[in-house]
């Protein structure tokens, strides 16, 4: 089994996703208000929940790094999921983002993308990371831009239309600005 980092911001914690983690979990993705710019858009039953968990974690044994729990650190509180995500199929190596309703718009997605870009360029060999976010979404959109991702491309991706931002390795970024 792969160990999962923990990773410490001023306010969340980033750690595995467990079973301790369901009922918050599966409450969440029950959620139309949640569901709406994930997937399908649709609201998710205990069973495809139990589901959706499951692959969670198991991406980390697959691809070595995946989604982690968001928890606040003063009181340990699940908030949403926030990490890294390529299963097959899928265009690059993508951030993604979900906090429960009651989370949003206090920074905690800004705070949390940041520090998983920061594993991304201290701890991977990615050239670049991109965020596929639901054209509509402007509350992501506006994550995506504070953590630096250029809208590169609009894409057709299950269904859906997405603006694709990405976000390149600093070192990248730097040769691409001069170029």
């Amino acid at each position: 089994m792969i160990d999962v980092p923990v990773i410490e911001t001023a306010r969340l914690r980033l750690t595995a996703l467990a079973e301790r983690h369901f009922d918050d979990y599966a409450a969440m993705l029950a959620d139309p208000a949640s569901t709406r710019w994930i997937g399908d858009g649709q609201p998710l039953d205990r069973t495809n929940a139990w589901r959706s968990l499951a692959m969670l974690i198991g991406h980390w044994q697959l691809r070595g790094y995946g989604m982690w729990a968001l928890e606040l650190k003063d009181t340990g509180e699940f908030i949403g999921r926030a990490g890294l995500m390529c299963p097959e199929g899928w265009p690059d190596l993508e951030l993604g983002w979900m906090l429960k309703p009651d989370f949003r718009h206090h920074g905690y997605a800004t705070e949390a993308g940041g520090a998983i870009l920061d594993f991304v360029w201290h701890s991977m060999t990615a050239p670049r990371v991109i965020s596929l976010v639901k054209i509509g979404n402007e509350a992501s959109d506006r994550v995506a831009e504070r953590l630096g991702g250029e809208h590169i491309e609009d894409m057709d991706f299950f269904g859906a239309h997405n603006h694709v931002f990405a976000y390149y390795r600093p070192c990248l970024e730097k040769r691409r600005a001069s170029a």
